[in-house]
């Protein structure tokens, strides 16, 4: 499992000109399945993103966490966190989890998420996304399950 985890000032997502999720400070996390993942792997990627302290405190040393700064999350599905390019020029997905296994880890992490965090919005699994966003920093993180 994999998590880009974007520190925004704000973050939205589109689906077919309408807005379905918008937030202003917090994360915008891109989410990647793969065929190995479980609840237990995600719950450790969930907990490790909601503690991360990333956020910069009153002397600008980051050091304070989602809570903290009272942040809010965008999650977004992204099977292409899993593209392999290392032959050739085109990508292979093969490494991404099967559509219904990812989503159902999906909608847990989802929900899991909102056991701890109140704003809580979300892309459309498997629907083709605009998402936008003002990175803060630029402040970026992948965290890799297989790195954990």
């Amino acid at each position: 499992m994999r998590f880009v985890i974007q520190r925004v000032k704000e973050a939205s997502v589109r689906v077919d000109g309408e807005t379905i999720g918008q937030i202003e400070k917090g994360y915008l996390v891109l989410i990647g399945v793969s065929d190995g993942d479980t609840e237990a792997v995600a719950d450790k990627l969930v907990k490790k993103m909601i503690g991360l302290r990333i956020f910069e405190d009153e002397n600008g040393k980051t050091n304070l966490s989602l809570s903290d700064v009272k942040g809010s999350l965008l999650l977004v599905s992204q099977f292409t966190l899993y593209a392999n390019c290392r032959k050739g020029n085109r990508p292979s997905f093969i490494e991404a989890g099967a559509p219904d296994k990812a989503e159902a880890l999906y909608e847990y992490i989802i929900s899991e998420c909102r056991k701890s965090v109140p704003e809580v919005q979300t892309g459309r699994f498997g629907a083709v996304m605009e998402v936008s966003l003002v990175n803060d920093g630029p402040f970026t993180i992948l965290l890799d399950s297989e790195k954990l």
